[in-house]
């Protein structure tokens, strides 16, 4: 995993100057971010997911993160995606909105993060935490709106953090948090489709 020492909190208020128009391609994402691998890119794709935004936002970062923690689990050194996908788009007033809300507990986490319990220094361990991310990026793609996806997004920000300052115990936080957004937006859907049956 390439990562780069320019903490993220600068990358990402660069980001939503790349790019031309009023819409932010996947691949302008990539490119900006250049070759600093995952952690980056997952820190971008929760932030959107971790306010109150319209769809598609959650639908294209849950399919986006499907394919990136899919290659974390096979072992991929640095992501790839297909042209369909770099294709996607994102309303740049939108990231800039996010970006911007998000700003602030970005830097405070940035100033609490340290390096410790960094069991994702190996292979398998990270290959471990791809295997979580694939089970968080899934539920986002079926999560409710707002809120079953903000949980998952700031769980995406947390573990995206976590791994850029090589914190585990960040990493650790933000499954917990991720995995409850999937647990209510799991258990709301059961409660439905429990509640249709008995009608029907």
């Amino acid at each position: 995993m390439s990562l780069s020492s320019e903490r993220i909190s600068s990358i990402l208020l660069r980001l939503p100057d790349h790019g031309v128009g009023d819409r932010l391609t996947v691949a302008d994402i990539v490119s900006a971010l250049g070759a600093r691998g995952y952690s980056i890119l997952i820190v971008i794709l929760g932030l959107p997911n971790s306010l109150p935004m319209p769809p598609p936002i959650a639908l294209v970062s849950g399919i986006l993160m499907v394919f990136i923690s899919l290659q974390m689990v096979v072992g991929r050194a640095s992501p790839w995606l297909p042209a369909s996908v770099l294709k996607r788009d994102l309303a740049r007033t939108d990231v800039s909105r996010a970006i911007e809300r998000a700003m602030p507990w970005v830097s405070w986490i940035e100033k609490l993060a340290q390096p410790r319990y960094a069991v994702f220094d190996s292979a398998p361990g990270l290959r471990l935490i791809g295997l979580g991310l694939l089970i968080l990026s899934l539920g986002l793609v079926f999560a409710l709106p707002v809120v079953g996806q903000i949980p998952i997004g700031i769980a995406l920000c947390l573990v995206g953090l976590g791994l850029v300052e090589r914190d585990g115990l960040l990493v650790a936080i933000g499954f917990a948090i991720g995995l409850m957004g999937v647990a209510f937006s799991y258990g709301f859907l059961v409660a439905v489709l429990t509640g249709a049956a008995r009608l029907i």
